[in-house]
C-alpha cells in the first residue's frame, strides 16, 4: 500500500484505488510512481487472477494535476513516455483480466487508465471526457488509440475534440464499455465479477487476453495459428486436463494456474 494508491487483495482478486480525492485522483509524480509499483505487483503476483482499478471519492480520476506546473514540452513528453506508459503496459501486459471501476468521471489521462483495462463497468451518473482541446492539447496516455480502436475513427475523433461528457448510458451503448450499475452497487459489482473471472482457468484467460491485444496487428490466416500455439499449451496444461474431466463429470472445476 502507497499512499496515493491503495493496494488491497481478498482472495484472488487486487483492487487498486486511485487515492487523492481532495484533488479529484488527478495524477502527480508520486501518483505516477505509486501506480507503476501497484500494477507491477497485481502483474507478478500469481496468486493475483482478476484486478479491479477504481478511484476513491467522487471520481476515478480528472486526469494530469495542472497544478504541478510543467515547464517545458520536453518534460511533458518524458512523463508519458517513462512515467505513465509503465503502470499504462503493466495493464494492458498483464496475463489476468483488469476491470475497471468508474465513479464520478474518468477525464483526460484519467480516461486512458479506464479505457486501457481489458474491462470495464461504470456507475450510472458517471462520464468519461476528454477535455484537451479546449487547453489546447492533444489527448495522450494512449487515448488516441484506444477510442479509435474501440468505437472508429469518426466518433473517436468527434469524442476527443468536442469535449463532451459522455454518459455510462451512452459510452454503453458506443460499446466503450460492458456494464452499468447503481452508484451505490459499483464497487459491490465489481468485486463479485472480478471473482467469478478469478475462478476460471488462469492460463486461458492470459492467452486470450495476448490474442485479442493483438489481434488487430495481424492477418487472420495468422490469427488461426497464433490461436493453435496457444491452444496447444493449454492443452497440454493440467488446468485444461481438470477443466475437461469437470465437464464431463458434470462438477465444478478448481484451476490453479498450471
Amino acid at each position: 500500500m502507497t499512499d496515493t494508491v491503495l493496494y488491497e487483495k481478498k482472495g484472488a482478486v487486487a483492487t487498486l484505488t486511485l487515492n487523492r480525492p481532495d484533488a479529484l485522483n488527478s495524477f502527480d509524480k508520486e501518483m505516477r510512481a505509486d501506480m507503476h509499483t501497484a500494477t507491477r505487483q497485481a502483474k507478478e503476483d500469481p496468486a493475483v487472477r482478476a484486478v479491479i482499478i477504481t478511484g476513491a471519492g467522487r471520481c476515478f480520476s480528472a486526469g494530469a494535476d495542472l497544478k504541478a506546473g510543467f515547464k517545458t514540452g520536453a518534460e511533458v513528453e518524458h512523463i508519458l513516455t517513462q512515467e505513465y506508459r509503465l503502470s499504462l503496459m503493466n495493464i494492458a501486459e498483464m496475463d489476468k483480466p483488469v476491470i475497471s471501476a468508474v465513479n464520478g468521471f474518468a477525464a483526460g489521462i484519467g480516461l486512458s487508465y479506464a479505457m486501457i483495462c481489458d474491462l470495464c463497468i461504470m456507475a450510472e451518473s458517471a462520464f468519461l471526457l476528454s477535455p484537451f482541446s479546449t487547453i489546447g492539447m492533444v489527448p495522450d496516455g494512449g487515448a488516441t488509440w484506444l477510442l479509435t480502436d474501440c468505437i472508429g475513427y469518426k466518433r473517436a475523433y468527434a469524442m476527443a475534440i468536442e469535449n463532451e461528457r459522455v454518459t455510462a448510458a451512452r459510452c454503453l451503448e458506443l460499446g466503450l464499455i460492458n456494464r452499468t450499475c447503481s452508484d451505490e452497487t459499483l464497487l459491490e459489482m465489481a468485486r463479485d465479477w472480478a471473482a467469478a473471472l478469478a475462478e476460471k482457468a488462469p492460463l486461458a484467460l492470459g492467452h486470450t487476453k495476448r490474442l485479442m491485444r493483438q489481434a488487430a496487428s495481424y492477418s487472420y490466416a495468422d490469427a488461426i495459428c497464433n490461436e493453435a500455439a496457444l491452444q496447444h499449451l493449454c492443452f497440454d496444461s493440467e488446468d485444461s486436463h481438470e477443466g475437461i474431466s469437470a465437464f464431463l463429470e458434470k462438477r465444478k472445476a478448481v484451476f490453479t494456474g498450471k
